[in-house]
């Protein structure tokens, strides 16, 4: 008899001011359809509120999208507060405008992937069935 798996969760949020959130109601509504529990925090989510509901919502990825060009700035605040709360053992990706030049910097801080305007849905997710895992 098979052990039954929990289904792969995902949160996905928009960190700081940025006020556009259709790609990532997009990317959230794919995964949703494709068998994923998401929670989706909405605009304008602190670091702290996104590292709180990641481990409110015991979740196996988290995913961020932002456009307004902070990436550098508001992710390592994400992860720090990610490392404060002992939520470490999740897959990290993100999405939205992240210039060329930014994308080893952004997968240096942990970003397993980066996923920019355009991407289709069912490469995130491949690369979430493929790369994240529950946890127990």
């Amino acid at each position: 008899m098979a052990t039954e798996q929990r289904t792969l969760r995902v949160l996905i949020a928009k960190p700081g001011l940025d006020g556009h959130d259709r790609g990532a109601k997009v990317v959230a509504r794919a995964l949703r359809d494709a068998g994923m529990e998401v929670i989706y925090t909405g605009i304008r989510q602190t670091p702290e509120m996104i590292a709180e509901a990641a481990l409110q919502e015991d979740v196996d990825v988290v995913g961020l999208s932002i456009l307004s060009g902070a990436h550098l700035e508001i992710f390592p605040r994400v992860i720090s507060e990610l490392k404060k709360r002992s939520v470490e053992d999740v897959t990290l990706f993100c999405g939205g405008i992240i210039p060329e030049a930014d994308i080893p910097a952004v997968k240096e801080m942990g970003f397993s992937a980066v996923f920019g305007p355009g991407t289709d849905t069912n490469d995130i997710i491949a690369f979430l069935r493929e790369n994240a895992t529950e946890r127990a």
